[in-house]
Formats: structure tokens, sequence, C-alpha cells
């Protein structure tokens, strides 16, 4: 195996995807409501890039911004402007052309649109005037993040979605301790000029311990997710400038209460023993190896139990 498999280009196979999704339905008279690639243009799928051919006119949130998307696959159906400032016109000039029988495609920048983008208002309009919607599905910088950080699982897979945090460190506070109270992971967006601030008033919020995935950069060149406790993520951040710059999605990871903690039996012997000569990573190390419990809940149970030992003289 190659450490770069060179790209497979079969023309056959794109034209019996294509006579398949070619050949559903497509019916006229309808919202089409399509997701885009957050930032690799390949996550375009072949239905989102059948249906925005098909169309007969695109709303875009900017219209410049998905023109080089659109030429990339071939598109040349044309844009109107739908954005924030002049959704509700935009959304009745729109109902006017699926009045007339067109078939209408509706796309954000990037990912969704109407989940912490415009659209939904347009959507509600059109449902209002007795339109069909169909939504296609695609990227999602939420559930991306969500794939290659871990924090939920087929046994629980609750999370919360909260959107960007307010850009004023006591405004953020307050919203954080709502959000954070909550017993599933919390996703939140932020931008990279108030990532720092952020991660501060996560510190002052929900302590030390409490898991951070960081996802900057998905689907593109310089992608990276890391997960981290929540004191060490300031250090991580200054290692590398880079690590402060692109498009971040967090994932505030659920408290872990040390009660609730169901480990197998001596693993909290192993940990108290271990902690005695080594650090607290190397502990949570070795006892994940031993017991094959997750060393992040290790971690943070080590952390818990060195504090606890050190008493508050440590503290002060």
């Amino acid at each position: 195996m190659t450490d770069t498999p060179e790209f497979i280009d079969s023309s056959l196979t794109w034209e019996r995807l294509a006579e398949r999704v070619g050949g559903q339905s497509w019916p006229p008279s309808t919202l089409y409501v399509v997701a885009t690639p957050i930032g690799n243009i390949g996550d375009l799928s072949v239905r989102a890039w059948q249906t925005l051919a098909r169309c007969d006119v695109i709303a875009a949130e900017d219209t410049r911004a998905s023109r080089p998307l659109l030429d990339a696959w071939g598109i040349s159906t044309p844009l109107t402007a739908a954005h924030r400032h002049n959704e509700a016109q935009a959304a009745q000039s729109l109902i006017a052309r699926l009045a007339e029988g067109e078939r209408v495609g509706l796309i954000s920048d990037a990912g969704a649109p109407g989940v912490s983008d415009p659209g939904a208002r347009i959507v509600r309009a059109v449902r209002a005037a007795g339109y069909d919607v169909v939504a296609i599905p695609g990227a999602s910088a939420v559930i991306t993040a969500l794939m290659a950080s871990g924090a939920t699982s087929d046994e629980n897979p609750a999370y919360v979605f909260a959107g960007f945090a307010p850009p004023k460190s006591m405004a953020r506070q307050k919203w954080l301790r709502q959000w954070c109270a909550v017993p599933a992971p919390v996703v939140l967006y932020e931008s990279p000029h108030r990532l720092e601030a952020c991660v501060r008033d996560l510190l002052a919020v929900c302590g030390p311990s409490r898991l951070l995935t960081i996802a900057r950069e998905l689907t593109k060149r310089f992608e990276q997710v890391a997960t981290l406790p929540l004191e060490q993520v300031p250090e991580w951040l200054e290692d590398d400038s880079h690590r402060t710059q692109g498009e971040f999605v967090l994932i505030v990871h659920e408290a872990i209460q040390e009660e609730s903690l169901e480990l197998e039996a001596g693993a909290g012997v192993l940990l108290d023993a271990l902690l005695e000569t080594v650090s607290v990573r190397d502990a949570a190390r070795v006892a994940a190896k031993v017991t094959g419990l997750p060393r992040d809940t290790l971690y943070t149970l080590a952390l818990q139990r060195q504090r606890a030992a050190e008493g508050p003289e440590a503290e002060g």
C-alpha cells in the first residue's frame, strides 16, 4: 500500500451513479435545502450535485462564496442572494418562483442552511405558503467533530448544540454555566480571535479536569482534533501558533462524577498506588492498559484522587 494512493477515476461509476440518482423523483414547485461542504469540495454528495444542477435557481447566503463550489462541480444554475439581512424579502421572491412551478435550491456558505446559518426563515415561509421542502443532507461541522471526538456513544448518544458563544466574557460565562450544566456533551462554535478567551471562561466555569475537544479546520488540509483536560488547553494552544488559526468547533465533554464511574475492581487502588511514583498522565496510561477502561476517564479520576490526597494545603 502506498502512502498516497492515486485517485481512482472511473467514468463508468460516475455515469452509473448519475443515472441512478437522476432517475429519482424531482418534484417541481419544491424548495430543496442542500447541505454543502464545510471545507473539502469532495464532500458534496452526488444527490446534492444533481439537485443543484436541476434547480431553476439557487438561493445562496453569499453568491461569491458559492460560485467557486458550483463551478468546480460543473453547475451553471443561476444564483440569487438569500442572507440574514434580506431573508424575509428573499422568501417572498422564492415563493413566487415556486408558484410558477420552479425548483428552488437553498444553500449557505458551508454546511446546512438553517443550522447556525440563514435559511430557517425561508423554510418556514415556504411551508406556510403550502409548498414542499426537501432536505438534501450532507456535511456538518457538528457531526464531523462528534465523530472525531468520541464524546458520544451508541449507549449514550445525547449531545446539545449551542451555536456561537456570546462575545463578552460575563455574558459568555453565564451562557456556559447554563449549557455546561446539561448532562451531555455540549458542541459550540468559536472564532479564532475569541478562542483563548473562551477557553479561559470554560476553565472558570467547568474547572480544570473537564475534557474539551478542539476541532479546527475540519475536512481541510490542516485539520486537527485534540481532546485535553481544560487545564492543559492554554499550554497546548501556546505550543503552536497555528492552533489558534482557522474555524473551530469545541466540544465540552459531559462532566464525570467520580461516584458514577463504574471502575473495574481494583482500578481505584491501582491509581492510588501509581500516583505515589508517577504523574497523573502516566498513571492513567498504565491503568488504561491494565483495566481496559478509557484513558480519558481514568485521567479525570486520577486527577481528582491526587487533589483529594494533597488536600487544601497543596492548593494554597
